[in-house]
C-alpha cells in the first residue's frame, strides 16, 4: 500500500498529467509508470529532469482477477517510456506498446518480464529492460535454501510433533544433505533447473555442504558449470536422479508447464520440488495429486499459477507436506524493489538520451532500435 504522502503526490501528478492531455505542455514526452511502487524523490527528479511528463498508473491495474488494458492503452498514448513493477493481470501487450509510435523502452523494476510481450516488443523495436539486482536474485536463492532445509529437516513436522505431545517419533527422521567421508554416505543430489543468476547463487551457497549438484540449462556454457562445481545433465536425467528439484527459469513458451504429470513419473518417491520461479512453470494440480498419492514426498512453492492462491487450491489440502509462500522469496528488509527502481530509472534515462542500457532482456532488438532512433535524444532537457 502507498503511504498518505505518496498518495497525495500521485494524485497531484495525475491531475497535472490530465491537464496536459487537454492541451497543456503537449510538447513534453511522456513516461508512463504503469505499476508504481513508491518511487523515491531521486527517481522523480531524474525523470522530470529530462523534461518529461510523468503519468502514474492506477492502483487497480495491479490487482488480481481483473484486466485494464483499455485504460493502460489510453495512458500509454505518445509515451516514450513505460516503467513499473509487475502487472501480470494487465500485462504490457502488443496493443499497449503500439499505442505510441514514440515508445523506446519498457523498464521493469523486477527480474521477471513474463508480464511483457517481449516478442512483440522486439518486432516493434522496443527495448525491454529488467532488474536482476543482487537483493532480488540472491534473496530468492536464500529462500530456496531455506525451503530445501525446512523440508529435508522436517522442521514443520517436528514442530507439530512437539506441540502435540510427541517426542522423537521414528517416522520423523530427517535427511542429511551433504556427502560424508567417514562412512561413504553420498548425500542428497540437488537438481537445479536453470543455472542463471539465481541457480548459480544456490550452487554457491550449497558448495560447503559437499552435496552433489546437477543442473539442466542448455543456454549456459560448459565452463560455467565447471567453475561452480555443477554437473550438467539433460532434463530427464535431472528428474530421475535428483532428491531435490529446484526451478530457476524465466517463464517463456519453452518453460511454460515444463513440469507436469510426465515429469513427475520420472522422479524418486522421496524427492521434493521447489519453485521460486514462476507459477506457470509447474502444473499445480498434477503436483498436488502426486504428493497426495505419495509419488513424491513434498514441495515448497513461492509462485503460483493464479495469485493470490485460490482458497480451493488442492495445494492447501496437503498440510505439512507443502510449504506455501506468497510470492515473496525476494522480499527482504532493506531490499525489495528500491534497487530495481533505481536501475529501471537509469535505463530509461539512458534510452531517452539515445544510449543503450546495460540490462536489456531482448538484446536482439538492438539493431532494430538503432534503426528507429539512431542515437537521437527523446528528451527536452
Amino acid at each position: 500500500m502507498f503511504s498518505p504522502s505518496v498518495l497525495v503526490l500521485l494524485r497531484q501528478r495525475m491531475i497535472f498529467t490530465r491537464a496536459a492531455a487537454h492541451g497543456v505542455s503537449m510538447s513534453k514526452p511522456t513516461i508512463l509508470i504503469f505499476a508504481p511502487r513508491e518511487e523515491p524523490p531521486e527517481t522523480i527528479t531524474a525523470l522530470e529532469g529530462l523534461g518529461c511528463e510523468l503519468v502514474f498508473g492506477e492502483r487497480a491495474w495491479q490487482l488480481p482477477r481483473a484486466t485494464h488494458e483499455e485504460a493502460v492503452v489510453e495512458a500509454a498514448r505518445n509515451a516514450v517510456a513505460l516503467m513499473g513493477t509487475s502487472i501480470r493481470h494487465t500485462p504490457i501487450s502488443r496493443r499497449i506498446m503500439q499505442a505510441s509510435q514514440r515508445l523506446r523502452i519498457v523498464a521493469k523494476y523486477t527480474v521477471g518480464v513474463d508480464d511483457v510481450d517481449t516478442e512483440a516488443a522486439t518486432e516493434l523495436g522496443v527495448m525491454v529492460c529488467h532488474a536482476p539486482t543482487e537483493s532480488n536474485c540472491f534473496g530468492v536463492a536464500e529462500t530456496t535454501i531455506a525451503f530445501m532445509l525446512s523440508l529435508l529437516k522436517k522442521v514443520a513436522e517436528r514442530d507439530a510433533d512437539v506441540r502435540a505431545g510427541k517426542w522423537r517419533t521414528a517416522d520423523n527422521f530427517a535427511y542429511y544433505v551433504g556427502s560424508r567421508a567417514s562412512d561413504g554416505f553420498p548425500g542428497q543430489t540437488i537438481g537445479l533447473v536453470g543455472l542463471g543468476r539465481i541457480g548459480t547463487r544456490v550452487a554457491q551457497l550449497l558448495a560447503p555442504w559437499r552435496a552433489r549438484i546437477i543442473a539442466y540449462d542448455p543456454y549456459v556454457p560448459p565452463s560455467h558449470f565447471l567453475t561452480h562445481g555443477v554437473t550438467p545433465v539433460d532434463y530427464q536425467t535431472l528428474l530421475r536422479e535428483s532428491d531435490v528439484v529446484s526451478f530457476h527459469v524465466v517463464l517463456t513458451r519453452e518453460t511454460r508447464y515444463m513440469f507436469g504429470e510426465a515429469e513427475l513419473k520420472l522422479m524418486k518417491p522421496h524427492a521434493i520440488v521447489l519453485n521460486t520461479a514462476r507459477g506457470k512453470v509447474i502444473d499445480e494440480n498434477a503436483l498436488a495429486r502426486a504428493i497426495a498419492e505419495g509419488r513424491i514426498r513434498g514441495a515448497a512453492i513461492d509462485a503460483f499459477e493464479e495469485e493470490p492462491l485460490p482458497m480451493d487450491s488442492p495445494l492447501r489440502k496437503l498440510g505439512e507436506r507443502v510449504l506455501l509462500s506468497p510470492h515473496s522469496a525476494s522480499y527482504t528488509e532493506g531490499g525489495e524493489l528500491r534497487q530495481g527502481v533505481a536501475w529501471a530509472t537509469r535505463s530509461v534515462v539512458t534510452a531517452l538520451k539515445g544510449g543503450i542500457p546495460d540490462n536489456i532482456y531482448n538484446r536482439e532488438v538492438i539493431p532494430r532500435w538503432k534503426e528507429r532512433f539512431g542515437g537521437a535524444s527523446a528528451t527536452l532537457a
